[in-house]
C-alpha cells in the first residue's frame, strides 16, 4: 500500500495522480517546484522500479516538464531524483527563470520557503487544468 513520506506530506500540496505518480507542489512560492512520487511501496531508487514503471515514470516526468516549460515560461527545468533527505523515490521538476530568487544557483537551501497563498494554489491548479490530459486525476488537498 502506497504511503507518502511524512516529510513530503509536510512540505508539499497534493495536486493529483498520473497513472503511476502522485503529483505534488512544493509549498515554496519562490519557484514553481513540482514533485512526482511513484505510488509504489518501499521504493527508494529508480532501479527498484520494474522496467514498465521506469518507463512510465520517465514518460510522466518528460510530459510534465514539457507542459511546465510552456505554461510557466521556463528558461530552464531542473529535473532530478536526490533522496538524501527523503529516501522515498521522488522526481523533482523545478521551473527555473533567470529572474528567480536563486538563479543560477540550485534552489535547495538558498532562500527560506515562502508558502503559497490559497489564491496562488488555485491559480496553479487552473493553469494545470488547461494543459493536463485525461490521464491525470486532480485531487483536492
Amino acid at each position: 500500500m502506497f504511503t507518502l513520506d511524512s516529510r513530503l506530506q509536510q512540505d508539499t500540496l497534493t495536486l493529483g495522480d498520473f497513472p503511476l505518480c502522485r503529483l505534488l507542489l512544493s509549498n515554496d512560492a519562490n519557484y514553481p517546484w513540482f514533485i512526482l512520487v511513484p505510488r509504489r511501496e518501499d521504493i527508494s531508487e529508480l532501479f527498484q522500479l520494474d522496467v514498465t514503471d521506469q518507463q512510465q515514470l520517465w514518460q510522466e516526468t518528460t510530459a510534465l516538464a514539457e507542459l511546465l516549460k510552456d505554461s510557466f515560461d521556463a528558461d530552464k527545468l531542473n529535473v532530478a531524483t536526490l533522496g538524501n533527505v527523503v529516501s522515498q523515490l521522488h522526481m523533482h521538476v523545478i521551473v527555473r527563470r533567470r529572474d528567480d530568487a536563486a538563479w543560477p544557483a540550485p534552489v535547495w537551501g538558498k532562500h527560506p520557503a515562502k508558502p503559497y497563498s490559497t489564491e496562488q494554489v488555485a491559480a496553479i491548479r487552473e493553469r494545470l487544468r488547461l494543459v493536463l490530459t485525461d490521464d491525470f486525476q486532480f485531487l483536492e488537498g
